[in-house]
């Protein structure tokens, strides 16, 4: 009985904190996800004429995966910030990073709002809403390119765990987390195929 209380001692506490793991391992696959796309949709920006279905197909794409991630770490940030003794040992990002991430967050609602206001929205408000999406695209670069790097290594070590056999089972929640990440891929599809064709008369006369 001696030998088995620490068992299950060390089982509880890995429980305790595999809700602030799983959280980090979905944030990260998340994260893996939004560079992809986002590179595609990078790739689009020098040919926004001949690629413009395909700038606004994966652009309202993006809208739920980036979403989801700010839920993530909007979780993370709340759990911290109200004193959950499993975030306060795990501890929060650098200093630059977590002033950083509001920042980050409210430049890319900027980008995918001004983005899809333009499809959306009557030819009248289109000078704005141009200006007002190329100028929050730079500075989203700039700041994103900051936020990436500054994640990039925690994000390769955490998010393939999950599709990893053996550290898949070391937190529970897995297929939860990965159906949700499919889940969001699956609502963005649903809803660029629902506004992507708003895009062609918008733009035929813009490019």
């Amino acid at each position: 009985m001696m030998q088995r209380a620490p068992q299950r001692a060390r089982h509880a506490a890995a429980l305790d904190e595999s809700g602030v793991e799983g959280n980090a391992r979905f944030t990260s696959l998340l994260a893996v996800i939004l560079l992809i796309l986002l590179a595609l949709e990078g790739v689009t920006i020098p040919f926004i004429g001949p690629l413009l279905t395909e700038h606004v197909f994966i652009g309202v794409l993006l809208i739920p995966p980036v979403l989801y991630k700010i839920g993530s770490t909007t979780w993370r940030f709340v759990k911290y910030y109200t004193g959950d003794a499993r975030y306060r040992r795990k501890g929060p990002p650098v200093l630059v990073l977590r002033l950083l991430g509001p920042v980050v967050v409210i430049l890319t609602l900027a980008v995918i709002g001004t983005g899809v206001g333009l499809v959306l929205l009557p030819r009248s408000e289109r000078g704005l809403l141009l200006s007002a999406h190329q100028a929050s695209f730079v500075l989203w670069f700039g700041a994103m390119t900051i936020h990436v790097l500054g994640h990039l290594v925690e994000t390769a070590k955490l998010a393939p765990l999950d599709w990893i056999a053996r550290t898949r089972r070391q937190v529970r929640g897995a297929s939860i987390r990965q159906w949700a990440v499919a889940s969001s891929l699956i609502l963005g599809v649903v809803a660029a195929a629902a506004i992507t064709p708003y895009a062609a008369n918008w733009f035929a006369q813009s490019f």
